[in-house]
């Protein structure tokens, strides 16, 4: 990023959903801290902000039902990017920014076979936008994400546009994951390529859904995400697919595969499994193979995306086959990341260890439309 940050040009083209997933190759500009080997988390503390970061976001999806049968998937995800020091020109005003904040919501309507998203875009000036460093509570405007004070662990989730909103209680029913190995998750072969990444894998949900001010109680399992870090996507690299999986045995998978320039995957590419038991297993690249199976465009950005996987993991036995819910399930964020990317519902069958097995989950693409670029 050149030049003096300002709300109106918001050219943080990287900052799409999974921003620091990109954490690329150039050091990070001081004084943001790097995500470096040795980090211990410590909760709550660690649900919240980190602003010594450069990058950092909450990241929610998951699958609903309501009683009447519908089903609908949600992605609601907030972004808080770090301006330096040396590009803030109007300290000490209370209108000085410091640390802009993004969000996504997005609803698929599954038997409706449509799909929406809205976006918002904030600084953290006068109490419009920003995070708790001691505890999880981010918000823009009432676009919120909170825990609970109280002993049960319960998130909190409320999102509304002019047509659709969600309010959403979820409550973890598994032990958090942390992901890559010895508290950093790679992105690359250099210092700094790197986040400090962990999930909720399995979290029961429950609340409404309103769709063109129709409104569904509903339940079902989400998926929350947390990282930060400070790098940027590296030079050869123009962006991820990233799989997050829930099969009906217990177990979940998280993998992603960062996409090189000749359409090779980076060797930083990783995952992680959780068994039933809430036992992890860290999976480098070469546990596992994921072969696109299809292919979808989009009529408005025009990208082709991979649409339907096999995702093969021989040390697991296990062979999966993911498919979207619906084909578009694209987001064109002009008025907040600049970025087109598709984030969408999949359903998931396969086998393990020779018996069948089902499950579902959430697959994000980016850099297909452009290479992402700071």
């Amino acid at each position: 990023m050149t030049g003096k940050v300002r709300i109106g040009i918001l050219t943080i083209a990287v900052l799409s959903v999974h921003l620091a997933v990109a954490f690329g190759a150039d050091p990070s500009p001081a004084p943001f801290q790097q995500a470096t080997a040795g980090y211990r988390y410590i909760f709550p503390r660690d649900h919240g902000s980190h602003p010594s970061y450069r990058t950092e976001w909450w990241y929610y999806t998951g699958h609903l039902q309501s009683k009447n049968g519908r089903s609908f998937g949600f992605e609601l995800t907030f972004f808080r990017r770090g301006v330096p020091p040396e590009d803030i020109t109007t300290l000490p005003s209370k209108w000085s920014i410091s640390h802009l904040y993004l969000a996504h919501f997005a609803v698929t309507d599954i038997n409706g076979k449509r799909f929406h998203f809205s976006e918002k875009l904030s600084r953290e000036g006068l109490g419009k936008a920003g995070a708790d460093e001691s505890r999880l509570r981010v918000w823009i405007d009432d676009w919120r994400a909170e825990a609970s004070t109280d002993a049960t662990g319960s998130l909190t989730l409320v999102a509304h546009d002019e047509t659709h909103a969600l309010a959403l209680t979820l409550q973890p029913a598994k032990p958090l994951v942390t992901h890559g190995a010895a508290g950093i998750s790679r992105k690359g072969k250099d210092v700094g390529q790197a986040s400090h990444y962990y999930s909720f894998t399995r979290l029961a949900t429950t609340g409404s859904l309103t769709i063109d001010g129709e409104q569904f109680e509903v339940s079902g399992l989400s998926w929350m995400d947390h990282e930060f870090g400070s790098g940027d996507l590296g030079a050869d690299q123009v962006g991820w697919d990233w799989f997050s999986l829930q099969l009906e045995d217990n177990t979940e998978l998280m993998l992603y595969r960062m996409r090189r320039q000749d359409g090779t995957s980076d060797l930083a590419s990783s995952g992680t499994a959780a068994s039933p038991d809430g036992r992890t297993r860290h999976l480098e690249v070469t546990d596992f193979q994921i072969q696109s199976t299809g292919t979808w465009t989009s009529s408005e950005s025009k990208a082709t995306y991979p649409s339907r996987w096999r995702l093969t993991f021989p040390s697991l036995d296990l062979v999966l086959d993911v498919t979207p819910l619906l084909a578009d399930q694209e987001l064109r964020t002009l008025r907040s990341t600049r970025v087109s990317y598709w984030e969408g519902a999949v359903a998931v069958t396969g086998t393990k260890q020779g018996k069948p097995v089902k499950g579902q989950g959430y697959v994000e693409l980016t850099g297909y439309a452009e290479r992402l670029k700071m």
